[in-house]
């Protein structure tokens, strides 16, 4: 086992201890104590069935974890594990399958982001001089931020006739309109075609620079190395290492937790991108162009089943 995993932070936001989640007689998580930094890019990576996307859950209220866990997050120890609790301190997320609502429009999607609506209530609701003004703001902040995303010009289409890569800045983008601290993206790159990535990528980093903090789920290697300011690695629930990129990926346990005997691979390295590669690439390019120019039979069946509910 690695023994860069017990780096102490100078300011973390976020800092668990004991997280522990049991599944009958298996334990899928096992995190003794983690820490991320404030301001920083976080990668958190590991083979299929590490734990990872659990261990998001656990931390954001979507699951509880066994007794004795431990969270401070911002400098206060959340006493309540809701996911709406969590959210309302400022750690939101995004899913790995977007949870965009398809038969709403891009903008109705966004407005349900921002915290603080007085015509939420039922009776303020009836009158609407106190709440027109509060509905002016968000609007024009959701307009602000989907110019940001390119998405602007959808506003008034359905979120169901998104691609896959345009749902996922639609996630983030609503994710945004609750003015987080963290965010925390579970696998943002996952179904997203090439020609998106790159402004995928740009908008992470763009997040960071506004003092955001930033802990993402993924498996691309090559998103980690180039974006990540530190590193995480579980497997078997665990966490078997951390730090720098480049120092991570040339680390034995993770290596091994990867690639079993095959050492000799270099995780992430942009020099095993072959020309064949960058064809299979652009030929998924092509498909996705040519699949959003026409309803998905599965968007099809959902919005159909949505109608007569």
């Amino acid at each position: 086992m690695s023994e860069t995993y017990t780096h102490t932070k100078s300011d973390p936001i976020l800092t668990v201890d004991g997280v522990t989640r049991h599944f009958g007689g298996m334990t899928a998580v096992d995190v003794d104590h983690l820490e991320v930094q404030r301001g920083t890019i976080t990668a958190l990576i590991g083979p299929n069935g590490a734990g990872k996307t659990t261990f998001f859950n656990l931390l954001t209220g979507f699951d509880k974890p066994s007794p004795g866990a431990t969270t401070r997050f911002n400098g206060d120890t959340l006493q309540k594990t809701s996911a709406t609790h969590i959210a309302n301190k400022g750690m939101v997320r995004t899913f790995q399958l977007t949870k965009a609502l398809s038969r709403l429009t891009v903008m109705q999607n966004m407005l349900l982001g921002a915290r603080d609506q007085p015509g939420e209530n039922f009776f303020v609701g009836l009158v609407p001089a106190l709440w027109r003004k509060r509905e002016r703001e968000i609007t024009a902040k959701a307009e602000d931020l989907l110019a940001r995303f390119k998405l602007l010009e959808k506003q008034d289409d359905y979120a169901g006739s998104l691609s896959g890569g345009q749902r996922k800045l639609l996630e983030m983008a609503r994710a945004l309109m609750s003015d987080p601290t963290m965010i925390m993206l579970d696998e943002p790159m996952a179904g997203v075609n090439p020609a998106l990535t790159q402004s995928l990528l740009g908008h992470i980093q763009s997040l960071r620079d506004d003092g955001m903090t930033v802990l993402f789920v993924e498996h691309d290697m090559h998103m980690v190395r180039h974006i990540s300011d530190w590193v995480v690695v579980m497997a078997e629930g665990k966490v078997v290492a951390e730090g720098p990129a480049d120092t991570v990926m040339d680390d034995r346990a993770v290596i091994d937790a990867y690639l079993g005997a095959h050492h000799d691979t270099d995780l992430g390295d942009d020099s095993l991108l072959t020309e064949e590669t960058y064809e299979e690439l652009a030929d998924e390019v092509a498909e996705e162009e040519a699949a959003d120019d026409h309803p998905k039979a599965d968007d099809r069946k959902q919005d159909e089943q949505e109608a007569t509910r």
